[in-house]
């Protein structure tokens, strides 16, 4: 159990494997924190996944509940207040570059990140981003600064960022297929999964495969898989 801090604001945040860094965010709306990055919350278990080949890296979001983390509330800048914590915590870990995996909330906080430090997230993979439903307008909009399309960055924005990216829609309110299709489609080096890719069960694997080599084709070339965790994974996969 680890925390940062920074005045008033204090950050829980948990780390699995080493390599090269891999932000995890998991979903839960404001009550994102590190356990949803497990099932049954999430479809599978993300740090264990990839903590063979990466340095996961999860936190509690700022004040959510049933986490650890605390600070102010920052009603005239919510996105940014939560990006100031991982952008800070990242500084905290001495780490520049990264990568950058989130769930549900994880989408519209990945946007905000790739506004803020365009130049530090080296590839981005969002699973089941949130975004606004024209039709179901009021379902964000008390919650959200900018209660359209992805809810932190424009059309143009994405439109122009160059960051390569991975998405698995879903297909349920808070997580409209429609809009993750057209921020797919609007993102110039964007990569689409399968869809549907949570039902049956038996496509998860498939999905958390095409995870692996996204991020495998991105990762600079650098940054290699250590050998004992190498080792422990084709241990693994042979028991």
């Amino acid at each position: 159990m680890s925390f940062y801090e920074k005045g008033p604001v204090r950050i829980h945040f948990e780390e699995k494997g080493s390599g090269f860094p891999l932000l995890m965010i998991a979903g839960g709306g404001l009550n994102s924190v590190i356990p949803n990055l497990s099932a049954p919350y999430s479809p599978f278990n993300a740090m264990d996944e990839f903590k063979y080949e990466y340095r996961c890296i999860g936190a509690d979001l700022r004040n959510a509940n049933g986490g650890q983390s605390a600070g102010p509330l920052e009603i005239d800048r919510p996105w940014d207040s939560h990006t100031d914590d991982h952008l800070g915590l990242m500084d905290h870990l001495r780490i520049d570059k990264f990568m950058v995996l989130g769930f549900c909330i994880g989408g519209p906080m990945i946007w905000n990140l790739l506004k803020r430090a365009p130049d530090r997230i080296i590839a981005a993979v969002l699973a089941q981003p949130s975004g606004s439903r024209p039709e179901m307008r009021d379902l964000f909009y008390d919650n959200n600064t900018n209660a359209d399309f992805v809810f932190t960055v424009t059309r143009d924005f994405v439109h122009n960022c160059r960051t390569p990216m991975l998405i698995l829609p879903d297909d349920i309110p808070a997580h409209p297929y429609a809009v993750a299709m057209e921020a797919a489609m609007l993102a110039p080096n964007a990569e689409v999964s399968m869809f549907p890719w949570k039902e049956p069960k038996e496509r998860i694997p498939l999905a958390v495969r095409q995870i692996r080599s996204f991020l495998r084709a991105h990762r600079p070339a650098a940054a290699s898989v250590p050998i004992a965790s190498a080792l422990r994974r084709a241990e693994e996969m042979i028991e």
